[in-house]
């Protein structure tokens, strides 16, 4: 702990220093206004390469800001806390001029963010919120809430409770769901919950909905760090424990597409292959490939897609806006509070796709291409 602290203090002290004697243009909080893009420098990190999203986000913003003429340094952590903690001091000692992070935990970088203040390095928060710390200038995101609303409908879409415009749907229920959530260190984890729950919330009280294993928190149904092995664990104890019984799953809310792969493993493992006892409907969320290509073939019912080259054209907006020591426009102002302050944020829609969406959705924008559906897997 000692350790880290001082490595902490020597990254302040660094960065500082650094700040202190730049010139224009020179990176670490130095005049950027009016600056050659060939001479300013932003670091981009982003929390793992085991999602194919988060190895596209991060390629995408480089790409955008390298087209612009701008220098990139482009870190992913591994899911490793101090290895992205570390990532984040040394772009603030090498003179970044902007910082847009994607936390692994929302939590964890308050010694890094008041190193990139005390250097006037501007930080945008990228798609996960970072908490506790006065040092985050700038949210860019999806709607959080209305993802975790869209999925709850389409699980009502998929059992028949509801129709995709919104009206009532044929089937009556009732209907054994279990439902699933991110890592609680994930601040969006707790806002697609909430969205989904309070969707939900009418069907449970009126019973047309059961959670059969009892499990509703989201402290009882989060997976640490959006492990598809971990939610996999889980889906097979919920089998073994709660469907003994000979009760079947109708439905499993899931709030990822990693996560709905390991859950349609376990269910596929305890029999739920078609006739009596079909595929459940499984949601998810981020259109990789490999998930829409089980919704392509009738196995996963349905995915949220956020287009993150949209994501990433807003991070490069409210990188440039900072760079021109201008405010980025913000289109919410008062959702997002870390705990120490309102973080002015951009939101952006998003799109539930189920298998008659692909084409129009996904293959038509560009998305994804045909053949990348059909093998499943990235060209």
């Amino acid at each position: 702990m000692r350790r880290r602290f001082l490595a902490a203090l020597g990254g302040v002290a660094i960065a500082v220093s650094l700040a202190a004697c730049s010139g224009e243009g020179a990176g670490g909080g130095g005049d950027t206004k009016g600056a050659e893009p060939g001479d300013l420098t932003i670091g981009v990190s982003m929390p793992t390469q085991t999602s194919e999203r988060w190895i596209a986000d991060g390629n995408s913003v480089k790409e955008k800001l390298q087209a612009k003429g701008y220098k990139v340094d482009l870190q992913y952590a591994g899911d490793e806390i101090p290895t992205q903690s570390q990532q984040i001091d040394q772009m603030i000692t090498q003179g970044a001029d902007v910082l847009v992070i994607a936390a692994i935990d929302g939590t964890a970088l308050s010694g890094q963010l008041q190193a990139a203040a005390n250097a006037k390095i501007p930080v945008i928060s990228y798609d996960r919120l970072i908490r506790n710390s006065p040092n985050v200038d700038f949210y860019v995101s999806f709607d959080n809430y209305k993802v975790g609303v869209a999925q709850a409908n389409a699980l009502l879409v998929g059992l028949g409770l509801q129709n995709k415009d919104g009206s009532k749907g044929s089937a009556a229920g009732p209907f054994n769901i279990e439902l699933f959530a991110g890592s609680l260190d994930d601040n969006n984890a707790h806002f697609f919950f909430a969205g989904a729950m309070d969707t939900l919330k009418p069907y449970l009280d009126a019973g047309t909905l059961k959670v059969k294993s009892g499990q509703t928190k989201i402290e009882q149904v989060a997976i640490l760090r959006w492990q598809q092995e971990t939610a996999q664990k889980r889906m097979e104890d919920l089998l073994t424990s709660s469907y003994n019984d000979g009760g079947k799953v109708d439905g499993v809310l899931s709030p990822f597409d990693g996560l709905s792969r390991g859950i349609i493993t376990a269910l596929q493992n305890a029999g739920y292959r078609g006739g009596a006892k079909k595929m459940p409907v499984v949601t998810g969320q981020d259109a990789e490939v490999a998930s829409v290509k089980l919704i392509n073939d009738g196995v996963q019912s349905s995915t949220v897609f956020k287009d993150t080259r949209l994501l990433a054209d807003q991070a490069v907006v409210a990188a440039e806006a900072f760079l021109k020591k201008e405010q980025p426009k913000a289109n919410d102002t008062r959702t997002y509070d870390n705990g120490v302050k309102v973080v002015p944020s951009f939101l952006l829609p998003v799109q539930t796709v189920y298998k008659d969406d692909i084409q129009s959705v996904l293959i038509d924008s560009g998305y994804l291409t045909a053949q990348e559906v059909a093998a499943g897997r990235a060209g």
